[in-house]
């Protein structure tokens, strides 16, 4: 039983399907946040493209002996290589109906989301002999990474919402709301390149943890979950609701699983707990919506 259970939790992990239902659950977040029902064309699309193009980047990104890797994630991709691929056609071709199902806004807001998201790992750019991606530019990885998420996850459902539901939502609160979930993916993002920390020196990736330290980029973290919280607390709808307190309690926890983690924790631990505060934060939502 513990053998099924230990190859069920890797595929989930390790083939980013984890992943992409992380990204349907922040989606899910803003639909709740918005009050409005979900758009599943919105889920669907978001679930194949976080699948398909985060297996498509460490296709792409495959090193020289890739079963010799650090990373268990790596070497459990590499042993299912040809499933990995499937999996990874198989959702960019959904993405093709799915794209017609939307609006023009979220058509023209998805392909520059595309672009930012091949540009990140294709070496698409060259200094003398060297080749490299968006990803290698110091500085702009976790910024990146963090933009593409946040305009996915917030701003692709507000636009649907708006054209399919008729609902109003200002320029003003559609900025608010991006703030705050871009203050909450960035701090999430930054555990992972400390985890990278030794790996990133070797190949001269300038990340925030190499070029500030590991202990400036955990203080780093802590600073934007509390810019964070200060953000729920000043702009809370409704007053202190049952929404401002599940958000803030998840914030919380998300300090404390950060300040955790460390450089030697395994794969499962930001895998699955860091990651997992995204489907959390939609789980506390509903629960403490059921106590008003």
């Amino acid at each position: 039983m513990k053998k099924i259970f230990q190859s069920v939790l890797d595929f989930l992990l390790f083939s980013n399907v984890f992943m992409a239902l992380c990204a349907v659950a922040q989606a899910l977040v803003t639909f709740h946040l918005l009050q409005t029902a979900p758009i599943y064309t919105v889920l669907g699309l978001l679930f194949a493209s976080t699948l398909g193009i985060y297996n498509f980047c460490i296709l792409i990104d495959k090193k020289n002996n890739p079963q010799q890797s650090p990373y268990i994630r790596i070497r459990w991709f590499y042993a299912h290589h040809r499933l990995m691929v499937t999996i990874t056609i198989v959702c960019l071709l959904c993405l093709v109906p799915l794209f017609f199902l939307i609006s023009v806004q979220s058509r023209l807001l998805l392909i520059f989301l595309g672009v930012l998201s091949f540009a990140y790992g294709l070496p698409l750019f060259s200094v003398g002999d060297h080749k490299f991606g968006l990803r290698n530019i110091p500085g702009l990885k976790p910024f990146l990474i963090t933009l593409v998420w946040t305009l996915s996850i917030v701003l692709l459902p507000i636009l649907e919402a708006q054209d399919i539901d008729n609902i109003d939502i200002s320029m003003r609160d559609s900025f608010i709301l991006l703030a705050k979930r871009f203050l909450f993916i960035a701090a999430l993002t930054v555990p992972f390149d400390i985890r990278d920390l030794f790996e990133d020196r070797k190949t001269n990736l300038r990340t925030i943890p190499v070029v500030w330290g590991e202990r400036k980029a955990y203080l780093f973290c802590q600073f934007l979950l509390g810019g964070y919280i200060v953000l729920l607390f000043l702009f809370h709808n409704n007053g202190f609701n049952a929404n401002f307190w599940a958000l803030t309690v998840v914030a919380l926890l998300t300090g404390w699983l950060i300040f955790k983690s460390n450089w030697q924790k395994n794969e499962y631990y930001y895998f699955f707990y860091l990651d997992g505060v995204l489907i959390l934060q939609y789980i506390f939502l509903l629960l403490f919506s059921l106590t008003t």
